[in-house]
């Protein structure tokens, strides 16, 4: 069949299958007969492409596709979403092409099919960066068009449907997957109905006690309080139809699955959980939606502080609805949710409610608006992130939107990740705001960018230009968003010093060899870049500092394409070469004997880590002389800042408060405590190892002058020399 042109449809004698038949029935409703006609064509294509294939129940594999086009169905999709569905593995599985699809079917349905076609032609080393691979490939076409993710869900929400074929391993790491990404993104776009079942295939696959333990409880609980909740039913009627509100009264149960995750998060057993059945009021218009609300609280005593408004503030993926908790008349509190017919189409089906493909004529739902929205900022954020199971663990953390609603002073409303900080909104603001973020305001008290934040809050971002990222706000931030700005900002700054830094020691290498790299013509420099891989002379000088290449033998190679013959160092190439030590991503500093600026110093290359500084007193450099070649000549420049890290091995008498002694000489000096222990200790003495940091040689001086002075102290001296 390959490359062939695709057998043209032939009058069928053979019945339809009974589940090909029910598809077309639910199709009729909403669709005309010409596009049922095109479904059931692309049925006879896709069950002949798969011809022969089984599945691992032993079924016809064209079962799955179609039963994929079934879920769709019931969601109202489009014809064209419907078709991809049921060739949705047609380009991965069998010998059609994309080129035979794009001419029966289209080139939208193509682009769908392929959206969500795996990866599987390209190598990877390892399953879990393939599955990463396929999924940002996925989350692309997404961003294309949100059809595919849809198709995505239904194929997975069969797949767990169907799991029982599978064997152990294979049903755990689908299951796996599917609580940590399906059941996720479902929520995220609103699709409440997949994601609960989702969740709880999932959750009944990985722990099958645990799930047949509560869902016995459930029924049984069930049974001893249908009456209860049925008079709580009648009694929500009456009152909302004395108020003269259009309604239906809707009883509902919660899953194993979250009461499971409610009982775990909030460290309860099944008896204390309390809200296991609510009530869902569906009303015509917004004004009856709050007016129901009153009703409600007239009927039964709501509880203080459980009372959230998503009608006013919609959640992230477009929620809108009115929750309150109020106390039940048999002791138990009781979970309302009161929301329009629309409101609860969106809640139910998410982005797949009254499905509008986006048109100029059309606008989409707000959970459609809210999920491009989400789906775009995703895109932005994939290309700032070249590593695929980086940018799935980014995406990860944004799919789990327990949301915090915060204002901007302009009474904008941001909805960020739940324990977002001050430095998650700066950058949701706008990533130039969050890169020059030195405080915030929030509700117009000055704090900390590293300041959790809770709904309701407004809060102001104080910038200043000199401000800039550095790695410790890689550790204050919860939002993907903020954290790969961050990276993205690091990693730029780190080969901006690097490319400096790397030009410096070929600098210097070429120039002991009675050259420069401005001598070296630019063919002889082209062809070594080319020969070494190197797209750009900024990599080469960026691999130098990091030590992957000894810069003198990259100025030694350079010379021997040139053909010049290389002479010996003069005694001027001897000149060190001078650090401020803020070089981020080249430099660090040697945990054996923590250098300060004053302190004689050397550098010593390392493969991956760029240049290591030493004191020339530690006790490893005659180690690290053993490789001459790995020996960089450094110095401190004149306008040195930062703190630098030191420690100091104090004796003291052993008494008590010898150390709040001690530790105030060091505070008084100006200098930040990092850690405290206790090395030696009798009755008469013990040795304090203190982790201070000082700004320079001077500063370390006066500390150390500082704590001499205390009666208590027997001797102090640097650690470890």
């Amino acid at each position: 069949m390959h490359g062939a042109a695709l057998t043209a449809p032939t009058e069928t004698t053979s019945p339809l299958p009974a589940d090909v038949r029910g598809l077309e029935q639910r199709l009729s409703v909403y669709l005309p007969p010409e596009q049922v006609a095109r479904v059931r064509r692309a049925y006879e294509v896709g069950a002949e492409a798969h011809d022969g294939q089984t599945r691992k129940s032993g079924e016809p594999y064209i079962t799955h596709p179609v039963a994929v086009a079934g879920i769709l169905a019931e969601l109202g999709m489009d014809a064209e979403t419907i078709i991809a569905a049921i060739l949705h593995d047609t380009l991965e599985d069998t010998q059609l092409t994309s080129e035979q699809i794009t001419a029966e079917f289209g080139p939208t349905v193509t682009e769908l099919v392929d959206g969500v076609t795996k990866l599987d032609k390209v190598r990877f080393r390892s399953r879990q960066e393939a599955a990463a691979e396929s999924f940002r490939k996925m989350l692309l076409a997404m961003a294309r068009d949100l059809r595919v993710i849809l198709i995505k869900l239904a194929d997975r929400l069969h797949n767990m449907r169907t799991l029982g074929a599978m064997d152990a391993d294979s049903r755990r790491r689908i299951a796996r997957e599917t609580l940590d990404i399906y059941a996720p993104i479902a929520q995220r776009l609103g699709m409440n109905r997949f994601k609960s079942e989702l969740q709880d295939l999932g959750f009944r696959t990985l722990y099958p006690d645990r799930h047949r333990v509560i869902a016995a409880r459930i029924r049984s609980l069930l049974g001893n309080r249908r009456e209860a909740m049925s008079r709580i039913e009648h009694a929500l009627d009456a009152r909302l139809g004395g108020e003269g509100i259009p309604h239906r009264v809707i009883s509902r149960i919660k899953s194993p699955y979250s009461i499971y995750s409610k009982m775990k998060s909030e460290h309860k057993s099944f008896a204390q959980m309390m809200d296991v059945y609510g009530f869902r009021v569906v009303v015509d218009t917004v004004a009856h939606c709050y007016q129901s609300l009153g009703a409600v609280h007239g009927l039964y005593k709501p509880l203080e502080g459980r009372f959230k408004d998503f009608i006013a503030i919609p959640k992230a993926n477009g929620y809108q609805s009115l929750h309150t908790v109020l106390f039940g008349p048999f002791g138990a509190p009781i979970e309302i949710q009161i929301r329009t017919e629309d409101m609860d189409a969106v809640a139910e089906r998410g982005v797949a409610a009254h499905w509008v493909y986006k048109t100029d004529a059309s606008p989409a739902n707000a959970a459609q608006s809210r999920a491009r929205e989400w789906v775009s900022g995703l895109v932005d954020r994939e290309t700032q992130t070249p590593s695929s199971l980086e940018f799935i663990e980014n995406v990860k953390v944004d799919l789990f939107p327990d949301d915090v609603y915060l204002f901007t002073p302009m009474g904008e409303i941001l909805s960020l990740p739940r324990n977002s900080t001050a430095l998650d909104f700066a950058y949701f603001v706008h990533t130039d705001v969050g890169n020059h973020a030195v405080a915030a305001r929030v509700d117009k008290k000055l704090v900390p960018l590293r300041t959790r934040l809770s709904s309701g809050q407004t809060v102001e971002i104080i910038t200043a230009p000199s401000a800039a990222p550095s790695p410790q706000w890689l550790e204050w931030v919860v939002s993907g968003r903020a954290r790969t700005a961050i990276r993205q900002h690091l990693k730029h700054l780190q080969h901006e010093d690097a490319v400096d830094f790397g030009h410096r020691m070929l600098d210097r290498a070429l120039d002991g060899l009675d050259s420069s790299l401005e001598a070296i013509p630019h063919q002889v420099l082209d062809r070594y870049l080319a020969d070494n891989k190197f797209k750009r002379l900024e990599e080469l000088l960026a691999d130098v500092a990091l030590g992957n290449r000894m810069p003198d033998a990259v100025a030694r190679a350079l010379l021997s394409q040139q053909n010049a013959t290389p002479r010996k160092r003069r005694a001027h190439s001897e000149e060190k070469i001078l650090i401020t030590g803020t070089e981020r991503g080249v430099l660090t500093f040697g945990n054996c004997c923590h250098p300060v600026p004053g302190d004689e110093i050397m550098g010593y290359l390392s493969a991956g880590k760029g240049i290591v500084v030493h004191r020339i007193e530690c006790p490893n450099v005659p180690e690290l002389l053993k490789s001459p070649e790995r020996i960089v000549e450094i110095a401190w420049d004149v306008g040195v800042r930062g703190d630098y890290k030191v420690e100091l091995r104090i004796e003291v008498a052993n008494k008590p408060g010898v150390l709040a002694q001690v530790a105030a000489a060091i505070a008084d000096a100006g200098s930040n405590i990092e850690n405290v222990e206790y090395k030696e200790r009798d009755g008469v003495s013990a040795i304090l190892l203190f982790t201070i940091e000082v700004k320079n040689r001077k500063h370390l001086a006066d500390v150390m002058r500082r704590v001499r002075r205390l009666a208590v102290v027997n001797a102090v001296r640097r650690h470890p020399v």
